[in-house]
C-alpha cells in the first residue's frame, strides 16, 4: 500500500493549490476559474471531486452548446472539461477506480472536442499506448513539403502528465504547419491503471509513430484530407517534465527521430530527495516501490550522451524549477555541447508562469529544425 498520509497534512492543500496554479493555466484553465475551482478546498482528498465538478459542468455547457447547434463552443467546452478531468487525476489518489474514471473521462472529452473542432484528428492505441494524432488546418499548412506531407512532432508527457494536458505546444506546433502525435504511454493518462511506466516506455512511443505514420499515409490522406501525411523523414520529439527524460531515451534509440526539445526535463534522480507527492506517484505509476526506486536509478541523461549526439537538441528549463533533479542544463550541456538552450530565469517548473517566453520560441525551433531537414 502506498504511503499517502502526506495528503492529509497541514497546508498541503494550500501549497498543492499555489503550486498547481500555473501548471493549469500553462493547460489552458483560466487562472480565475482555477481560483474558483479550488477555493473551497481544505484537504487534498476534495481535490479529485472538485475537478470532475468542473469539468462535468464544462461537459452539461457543451451539450447545450451543441443541441443549439454552436459546434465551435461546444468543441471549446469539450476541450476544458478534458483539463479538467486531466487536472483531477493529478493526485496520487488512494481511490484507483476513481483515478482510472477520470482518466478516462479526460480521453472521452478530448475525443469530443477534436471530432467537433479537428475532425482530421484521429485516436490511436495499441499495446502499451493512447493517442491523438493531430493535422494542421490547411491554412496553417506552411510546414508541408511539395508532396502535401507534414513534419511530426511526438509529444511525450511526463510521470502525472496525460496526453489531455499540453495543449499549448500542441497548437502552436500545428498553427506553425506541424502535425503532432500526443501520447500516453505505459502508466501515463488513460493507462496510469494498466501497464506500468517503466523500461518499455520507448517501445511504446515507437509502436504509437508506427501507428500514427499508418494512419497518417493510408491512402495519402486523414478524414479524407487528400494529399495530407506525414512525412517520415521529418520527426521530432518535445517531452515535459519526466517526459523529457522519455523522449530522450526514446529518441536516443529510434533513428526515424531528428531533433528533441526536452522541457523541465530530469537529468537524473536521487529517490531519497524526492519529495512524498513525486515517490508516491512513482509508485502508483510503476506498479510498486521497488520498481518505482530502479525506474528512478535508470534516469542518467549522461548514459543517453553519446546516442544524443546525433540530434539537434533543444533544453528548455526554468531558473525557478525547485524539484530536485530536474535543472539538468549545465550538466547536460557538459555532455552534449552542441545542445541549444532556452533558459527562463523567472520560469517555474514546466514553465507555465512564463509562456510567452518559451513556448513560441521552442515551437519556432521545432519548425524550423524540421524544416530545414528537408533542404
Amino acid at each position: 500500500m502506498t504511503e499517502l498520509s502526506f495528503l492529509t497534512a497541514p497546508g498541503m492543500s494550500a501549497g498543492f493549490i499555489a503550486e498547481t496554479r500555473p501548471r493549469a493555466h500553462g493547460a489552458g484553465i483560466d487562472p480565475y476559474e482555477y481560483d474558483r475551482v479550488t477555493a473551497p478546498i481544505d484537504s487534498l482528498l476534495q481535490w479529485p471531486d472538485a475537478c470532475r465538478a468542473a469539468a462535468l459542468d464544462h461537459r452539461a455547457r457543451a451539450e447545450r452548446a451543441a443541441e443549439r447547434g454552436r459546434a465551435r463552443t461546444a468543441g471549446q467546452h469539450h476541450r476544458l472539461a478534458a483539463r479538467w478531468f486531466h487536472l483531477a487525476a493529478l493526485l496520487p489518489d488512494p481511490d484507483r477506480e476513481r483515478a482510472a474514471a477520470v482518466a478516462a473521462e479526460a480521453d472521452r472529452s478530448m475525443g469530443a472536442a477534436l471530432a467537433l473542432l479537428e475532425p482530421r484528428a484521429r485516436r490511436i492505441a495499441g499495446e502499451g499506448y493512447a493517442g491523438w494524432l493531430r493535422l494542421p488546418q490547411p491554412a496553417d499548412a506552411v510546414g508541408a513539403s511539395g508532396g502535401g506531407r507534414f513534419p511530426l512532432v511526438v509529444l511525450v508527457p511526463g510521470m502525472d502528465s496525460s496526453k489531455e494536458e499540453f495543449h499549448g505546444p500542441a497548437d502552436a506546433l500545428l498553427a506553425r504547419g506541424v502535425a503532432v502525435l500526443a501520447v500516453d504511454g505505459p502508466g501515463q493518462g488513460v493507462l496510469a491503471g494498466g501497464p506500468a511506466l517503466g523500461p518499455d516506455h520507448r517501445h511504446a512511443i515507437g509502436r504509437a509513430l508506427d501507428h500514427g505514420l499508418d494512419q497518417a499515409s493510408a491512402g495519402g490522406a486523414v478524414g479524407g484530407a487528400v494529399g495530407a501525411a506525414v512525412d517520415p523523414g521529418r520527426i521530432a520529439v518535445v517531452g515535459l517534465s519526466l517526459g523529457g527524460y522519455l523522449a530522450a531515451e526514446f529518441a536516443a534509440h529510434d533513428p526515424r527521430v531528428r531533433a528533441a526539445a526536452l522541457v523541465s526535463g530530469p537529468y537524473r534522480l536521487d529517490w531519497n530527495a524526492l519529495v512524498p507527492f513525486v515517490t508516491a506517484t512513482l509508485v502508483q505509476r510503476c506498479g510498486d516501490e521497488a520498481a518505482a526506486c530502479a525506474f528512478a536509478d535508470r534516469i542518467d541523461l549522461a548514459a543517453l550522451a553519446p546516442r544524443l549526439r546525433r540530434l539537434r537538441l533543444l533544453l528548455v528549463e526554468g531558473g525557478q524549477d525547485r524539484i530536485p533533479g530536474v535543472t539538468n542544463a549545465d550538466a547536460l550541456t557538459a555532455d552534449l555541447p552542441h545542445a541549444e538552450l532556452l533558459h527562463v530565469p523567472h520560469g517555474n517548473h514546466l514553465l507555465g508562469n512564463a509562456l510567452p517566453d518559451w513556448l513560441p520560441d521552442t515551437a519556432d525551433w521545432l519548425a524550423d529544425t524540421l524544416a530545414a531537414v528537408a533542404e
